[in-house]
């Protein structure tokens, strides 16, 4: 049985995250509402979890997940759920709440990113909210960015199974969909602040060589050369607006 995957159809956004980890471990899963509507996919079939009465558990968002009975909503969630499934996270209990740990880390760091755009509200434009947009970035490359960055090289450092590795990870000494998840972090940050970023990653050498391992994986640099793989775009969490880096 395939997992199911309900996410937007034209933006990586948060559903990228769990896509990573799908395509890392080479499970088996449909894109929901990328697929046909005659074939029982589609934005209806996603929109049905979210709005049938019938449902008695409803994810409030995409992303969510669907295996069998059970739907599973909140990216950092679906991966607690799925890393032990598909072998992307610790053992032990100390590893897996740990690996969740990280991952609530990064999705803090992730709405910080989003509200560099959209500090004033979601539903306005970025246009209607440009000048406190470009307030708010600043902080964020000043403060928010290094001391998020500077966390994740430490955690790296800190790891004692990161010892005479060539390739570091976050949780003990094998990948992690925390490790996976840092990965596409960066990427991000390397689309939307392209100046800021680089700055900031000659300080974190640990941070960059997690980020170069993940893009050498088989699997992973197979998914990023397809088509699978979305562009970033100025309508997902990562938006280059060029005014907001420095």
């Amino acid at each position: 049985m395939s997992y199911e995957l309900h996410y937007w159809p034209g933006i990586q956004g948060r559903g990228e995250f769990v896509r990573l980890a799908l395509e890392a471990a080479g499970a088996r899963y449909v894109d929901v509402a990328r697929g046909e509507e005659d074939e029982g996919q589609g934005i209806e079939a996603m929109m049905q979890y979210l709005q049938d009465k019938s449902v008695p558990r409803p994810p409030f968002a995409c992303p969510f997940l669907v295996d069998g009975k059970r739907v599973i909503g909140q990216t950092a969630a679906i991966l607690l759920y799925l890393g032990p499934r598909l072998g992307l996270s610790g053992k032990g209990e100390s590893d897996l709440l740990w690996t969740h740990q990280v991952q609530l880390t990064i999705a803090d760091f992730v709405a910080e990113v989003h509200d560099t755009h959209h500090p004033v509200g979601t539903s306005l434009y970025y246009e209607d909210q440009k000048a406190e947009s470009l307030r708010r970035s600043a902080e964020f490359r000043r403060q928010r960015l290094p001391k998020f960055m500077n966390w994740f090289e430490a955690i790296l450092d800190r790891n004692p199974r990161n010892e005479g590795r060539e390739m570091p990870h976050l949780v003990g000494a094998r990948l992690s969909y925390a490790d996976l998840s840092l990965f596409q972090l960066v990427e991000g940050l390397r689309y939307a602040f392209p100046k800021a970023t680089a700055r900031v990653m000659k300080n974190t050498p640990r941070v960059a060589t997690l980020h170069s391992g993940i893009c050498a994986h088989r699997r992973v640099a197979a998914y990023l050369a397809s088509e699978r793989r979305l562009a970033f775009n100025e309508q997902g969490i990562f938006r280059r607006y060029p005014e907001l880096d420095g």
